[in-house]
């Protein structure tokens, strides 16, 4: 083979591997959809609960930060719920063993009242590393019990 097939082919290999790993990170948080006017479905940044009265959703794209604010005492809906899925790319690049892994999605649904009364809605895909933070606090600042897709997203949310 031929010095310029060789580096064509590892240039090919370290695109499909960036696409394979690409994936939000496990502090990130990320808008997947709602009512929430001010924010673009699949923006990424991050989010915090660390605020005594609002949960904050801060984006970093594109170097313009956008920032929503959900008060707590607003919140009347708090869900959780995952998906499983499989490693398909990271397989096909990498090695096929990881075909048997799984790679866990989590989402937290917010409902809450606006300030003008209307019920809103945001969907937001959450990281490994903040999710069960996140429902802890929430669910001791709201006073609202978070509600489970499922038994599994059960035993996820609580770390059992």
């Amino acid at each position: 083979m031929s010095k310029k097939k060789l580096i064509c082919t590892f240039m090919l290999l370290a695109m499909c591997a960036q696409v394979a790993f690409a994936g939000l990170g496990s502090d990130k948080t990320k808008y997947i959809g709602g009512t929430v006017s001010a924010l673009k479905e699949g923006v990424e940044g991050k989010s915090s609960a660390k605020d005594e009265k609002v949960f904050v959703f801060i984006t970093d794209k594109d170097g313009k930060e956008g920032k929503v604010e959900i008060p707590y005492d607003k919140v009347d809906s708090l869900e959780y719920g995952q998906k499983a899925g499989r490693r398909v790319g990271v397989a096909f690049v990498v090695n096929p063993i990881f075909i048997f892994s799984k790679k866990r999605r989590h989402f937290l649904t917010l409902g809450y009242t606006d300030a003008d009364g209307k019920q809103q809605a945001a969907v937001f895909e959450m990281g490994k590393d903040v999710i069960r933070v996140t429902l802890a606090t929430l669910e001791a600042r709201t006073g609202k019990k978070i509600e489970y897709q499922d038994e599994e997203a059960r035993k996820s949310g609580r770390g059992n």
